[in-house]
């Protein structure tokens, strides 16, 4: 017999991780002195442009060979000087700084999306996060206490990734040791009972040589502005060794470890949005739902016991070779894991008669690894006027996915819920979790290898390719309880036949671009992407009747046409970029268990982008953009809950601003808002459910005091007008989650 991992005893559990994340903020009050006594042997450091500024120049990807101004590609690069500014904490929070990009869905009916569940463009992308260029898998909320910035790559990725969704994909690039001795940290309280702390620790060891060391840390306990009993613990260390960055050959070893313990937010009951309507029923006797007001959003509907345990280790080595001024390898090894073990309450439908929700249980046990090789050769030549900026590369990795099952009475049982006063300190009945064998687990192993290059003619005009090929091996093997909905034997165990499915990814773009002057560009671009069955989350069927995960179904294909601008303005401190665009996604699965599934499913998405970042003067920074969204599903039986043939979490427009100005005697003030615009949830056949959420806009501000040239006080204001809005909504439209209500954070910030 086995057991899902008891919090009984939380210290314990995180004893060795708190020690050391403990110890290291006690050092770093002292650390000013060891600063003070290298700066006379450092290096100088030429910086060019300010030193806090917005915008970036280039990604860390070498696949991506030019400056961001000369990429045919909408990019959208968030700095951690903005993040900070902000207060953000996660890369959900990161990602509100570009505009349509999310986590609108809560989750599957009853489940309930843990994690960075973002949607890009109108698709999942949640299985396209990238760290450091290598793939980052697991449900977890990605912290950003470690992150230098994030990049956020528009369009089909799988010329540049491999597999993955249809609209691009995002990459977090970590910080790394320098040799520039700096020691800085973070302390933080505020509403919803927020409590954080953070380190960021950079200690030259040999400056002759070029070896250095780095220490992020994290320690957070934190509740929800807004939420009852819902909590965020998570504490974290990120180490990083680097040697020779003053030779020819770099080597940089990595270590992450993440500890989650979280109690999670299944939502609030939907009834009283706009747009509700509940279904008459048999008898009439659901009417009286129509109507009735709304929940108050505090409220918290599953239990106090419930909990979301996620950790996660990953190590990294990178080396880097300079054969020549133009000809560079770099090579990459990663092995990543994260574990999550989930025990949520799950509600759906109001029963009129007397207003309360059934609860259920919802549990996952999972476990995620990946081993991955990246080697890229980058050069840079001529051949004869032509000017070539070429990477080539090959990649080798292995994903794996387990989920363990558990006997859904041993998880007990929990008290019928009051739909407006419910009562969450009420503990599981008959809680005894024992494993019923009813198990699965996937593994994909992937071989790469890719070609890019760019091609310069003249200072005007550039052409851009990359090609990719990509052989997969996907296998998978699992075990159901026989229920009367899957028509197997009520109770027993039920072994499904193992299924695999294997193929080959030829995946290209070409892009165009002209330089109508130096800090200008217009480019044209067209790119492909592929998903096969269980690209995303390893699960396929040995059968036509799996669905989207079917073995015998053809890859997801995407293609993409953008048309854009660029243009680096004042000094080239400024940003601007304009983009049209066209998706087109085809060999969707369409159909159900009954009737059968064919990949006969057709969707479209087209729009416009429009951004500007960067600093208008010295003392003045904006970071802005806004898209609209014009989606459709072109064939196929996907219609919206509203009718419409739309997609789903999907906003027509949004817009996202923020803005800082420095002013005298060292105060600086900024502030921000953020549209989202109606968005339609799915059809399923649910009833009494709203047929879609209304748009709304958010404002936040910020203020900065400089106490001393170490100190920085920060007060975060978030959400001023105190709007009521629903931040993600379930599939079947039965739960939100309430955007956080109006609160504030106080920081200190500290620098050596």
């Amino acid at each position: 017999m086995a057991h899902i991992k008891s919090r009984k005893h939380p210290i314990d559990r995180r004893s060795s991780c708190s020690t050391a994340v403990a110890m290291a903020f006690m050092v770093l009050p002292g650390t000013a002195v060891y600063a003070q006594q290298a700066t006379s042997v450092l290096p100088e450091v030429e910086v060019h442009g300010t030193a806090e500024s917005y915008k970036a120049d280039t990604v860390s990807s070498p696949k991506f060979t030019q400056p961001l101004l000369n990429t045919t590609q909408t990019i959208t690069v968030i700095k951690k000087e903005l993040v900070q500014q902000q207060g953000g904490t996660t890369l959900s929070e990161a990602l509100r700084n570009t505009p349509g990009v999310g986590t609108f869905s809560l989750g599957e009916n009853g489940a309930t999306n843990t994690g960075d569940a973002i949607y890009m463009r109108g698709f999942d992308t949640s299985s396209s996060i990238f760290v450091d260029n290598v793939r980052d898998l697991g449900a977890i909320s990605r912290d950003v206490f470690n992150i230098e910035q994030i990049e956020v790559t528009k369009g089909p990725a799988g010329t540049d990734s491999g597999r993955g969704a249809p609209t691009g994909s995002i990459n977090l690039v970590t910080k790394q040791p320098t040799l520039k001795e700096a020691y800085s940290g973070t302390v933080g309280v505020g509403s919803g009972d927020f409590k954080r702390a953070t380190a960021d620790l950079n200690k030259p060891l040999d400056l002759d040589g070029g070896a250095a060391f780095r220490l992020n840390l994290l320690k957070e306990d934190s509740g929800v502005a807004g939420r009852d009993v819902v909590k965020n613990d998570r504490q974290g260390i990120a180490a990083a060794l680097a040697f020779g960055l003053k030779t020819n050959t770099r080597t940089y070893l990595n270590y992450l470890h993440i500890d989650q313990n979280n109690i999670p937010d299944a939502g609030v009951p939907t009834i009283g949005l706009p747009s509700y309507n509940a279904s008459s029923g048999t008898a009439g006797e659901n009417a009286i739902l129509n109507g009735s007001p709304k929940v108050n959003s505090k409220n918290f509907y599953g239990s106090s016991g419930d909990f979301d345990d996620v950790k996660a280790d990953m190590f990294t080595v990178r080396v880097e070779h300079d054969f020549s001024a133009n000809l560079r390898l770099q090579n990459t090894t990663r092995y990543g894991k994260t574990t999550q073990n989930f025990l949520g309450t799950s509600f759906m439908k109001i029963t009129p008669a007397n207003l309360t929700l059934a609860r259920t249980n919802n549990s996952k046990d999972q476990e995620n690894e990946i081993f991955s090789n990246q080697t890229n050769l980058i050069a840079n030549f001529n051949t004869g006027a032509i000017k070539h900026s070429l990477v080539t590369g090959v990649e080798l990795s292995r994903e794996k996915q387990s989920n363990i099952g558990y006997d859904a009475v041993s998880l007990g049982t929990l008290a019928d819920s009051s739909v407006y006063n419910p009562n969450p300190n009420v503990q599981r009945v008959g809680y005894n979790p024992t494993r019923n064998a009813a198990d699965s687990s996937g593994q994909t192993d992937t071989a790469s290898v890719y070609l890019f290059d760019t091609l310069e003619f003249s200072p005007q005009w550039q052409v851009n390719g990359g090609v990719r090929v990509d052989r997969y091996d996907t296998d998978f093997s699992s075990a159901v309880i026989g229920t009367t909905r899957n028509g197997f034997p009520v109770g027993l165990l039920h072994k499904m036949p193992d299924a695999s499915t294997s193929g080959t990814l030829f995946n290209w773009k070409l892009g165009a671009l002209y330089k109508p002057t130096e800090n200008s560009s217009l480019y044209a671009n067209y790119a492909t992407s592929k998903q096969p069955p269980g690209g995303a989350n390893f699960s396929i069927s040995a059968s036509g009747t799996g669905g989207n995960n079917s073995a015998d179904f053809e890859p997801q294909s995407t293609r993409t046409a953008e048309i854009g601008g660029k243009w680096d303005v004042i000094d080239n401190k400024l940003a601007l970029t304009a983009a049209i665009y066209r998706t087109t996604v085809a060999n969707e699965i369409e159909g159900s268990t009954a009737d059968g599934f064919f990949q006969t499913g057709k969707k479209r998405v087209q729009g416009i982008e429009l951004g500007v970042i960067g600093d208008i003067t010295n003392l003045w920074s904006v970071s802005a953009g806004y898209t609209t969204m014009n989606t459709k599903v072109l064939s196929g039986a996907s219609v919206a809950a509203d009718g419409s043939r739309t997609f789903s979490y999907t906003p027509k427009n949004a817009f996202t601003a923020w803005t800082t100005y420095k002013l005298p005697k060292g105060f600086t003030v900024s502030g921000g808002a953020r549209y989202v615009g109606k968005m339609n949830k799915p059809t399923d056949g649910a009833v009494d459910i709203p047929k879609y959420v209304e748009a709304y806009w958010v404002y936040d501000a910020a203020a900065t005091y400089k106490l001393s040239k170490n100190v920085d006080l920060q007060l975060n204001l978030y959400n001023l007008t105190n709007k009521d809005y629903v931040a993600s909504i379930n599939k079947s439209g039965y739960r939100y989650t309430p955007g956080i209500e109006r609160s504030a954070r106080l920081s200190a910030n500290i620098k050596f």
